[in-house]
């Protein structure tokens, strides 16, 4: 089962089946590498520098990759599992560069749950409107009980 969106789910554990995913997309502005710069304060003219970027090996500005993969965390919080998760660990490749005006979708697909710690591997993925593979990786989260 695959579900899309931004609203905030709640899934309990013994709901959750090896299969399931979840995406989110969002388009990449200025604003966002802009605001993400500040908020991080990681000013790399590759980021923040026109001039700068433009004589780089991709001749133009990017996107922070950390920004990018943070949208992955958006999709864990919200989506699957949803509120009552533990972000444990993430392991991430970046693999292509993420520009102003691309939309990217951040996928999580359970591929193993481990009963007795309540914990749950994904396969995560960010991927471009074009569909290339731009990072993929793994994360363990925890799904706490409720009271």
């Amino acid at each position: 089962m695959a579900l899309a969106g931004t609203f905030v789910r709640e899934r309990l554990f013994e709901e959750i089946e090896i299969g399931e995913s979840f995406v989110t997309s969002k388009g990449i502005t200025e604003a966002d590498v802009v605001i993400f710069a500040g908020l991080v304060g990681d000013f790399n003219p590759i980021h923040v520098n026109p001039e700068f970027a433009k004589n780089s090996m991709f001749g133009q500005r990017t996107a922070h990759g950390m920004l990018t993969a943070s949208f992955i965390s958006a999709a864990i919080g919200v989506g699957l599992p949803g509120i009552n998760s533990i972000y444990l660990s993430q392991n991430s490749r970046f693999l292509k560069p993420v520009f102003f005006g691309d939309t990217i979708t951040a996928k999580v697909e359970v591929t193993e749950k481990i009963e007795e710690k309540r914990r749950l591997t994904l396969h995560t993925t960010v991927t471009n409107q074009r569909g290339e593979l731009v990072i993929d990786g793994e994360a363990k989260i925890m799904v706490m009980k409720k009271k």
